[in-house]
């Protein structure tokens, strides 16, 4: 099986939404409480791509998971980082998936000349949370991300508390004067990617 990523479009947002859908019904990984209208979503999509990418991974034209980037603060000297997200199809979860998404974000990351990517992600109470598990948490600290920070019993959600981590990547060098971030750099090639 072959995966490609390419750049997302605001006319993805339907099949998107649907890999995002089941996220906020049943689970705390998101701790948002409603689904999004498809709109909602597409504008969603139409304004991370202003500034940030926004990738699709597809197999056999069908998308089945995507990640983007988006600001991390407000203010000039945090433009070099960016607030990562990725997602996957539930039932298409360890078989590479969210690997090739990442590694793809990061590397155009890197091509704009961004220096730190950095996660948010939802933290269980207890190792037997039916909402949500710490597998987001390992996911990241695999891929080279280092744990910075955590906010306890922050947010709620399906009647639970839930603690909220932040990891960090560096992801260039930090040496001297930084380039200047490129905002808009046109769209990501689309390639293919095997999974191992």
């Amino acid at each position: 099986m072959s995966i490609q990523i390419r750049s997302a479009a605001p006319a993805d947002a339907p099949a998107l939404l649907a890999i995002y859908a089941p996220y906020v019904a049943h689970t705390a990984i998101t701790f948002e409480y409603d689904v999004p209208a498809e709109a909602e979503f597409a504008r969603r999509i139409a304004e991370t791509l202003k500034r940030y990418p926004y990738l699709v991974a597809e197999e056999d034209g069908v998308p089945v998971g995507y990640a983007y980037a988006g600001k991390f603060h407000d203010r000039a000297a945090y433009d070099w980082s960016v607030e990562t997200s990725i997602y996957v199809e539930q039932h298409r979860k360890r078989q590479g998936i969210g690997r090739q998404l990442h590694d793809a974000l990061e590397q155009e990351l890197q091509r704009r000349h961004f220096l730190n990517m950095n996660a948010c992600v939802a933290c269980p109470m207890t190792d037997n949370d039916p909402y949500l598990t710490k597998d987001s948490i390992r996911f990241h600290e695999k891929l080279g991300y280092r744990l910075v920070g955590e906010f306890r019993q922050c947010g709620y959600k399906l009647g639970r508390w839930y603690h909220m981590v932040w990891l960090e990547k560096h992801i260039g060098s930090h040496e001297g004067t930084p380039l200047p971030v490129l905002w808009d750099i046109g769209s990501t090639e689309k390639f293919a990617q095997p999974i191992d």
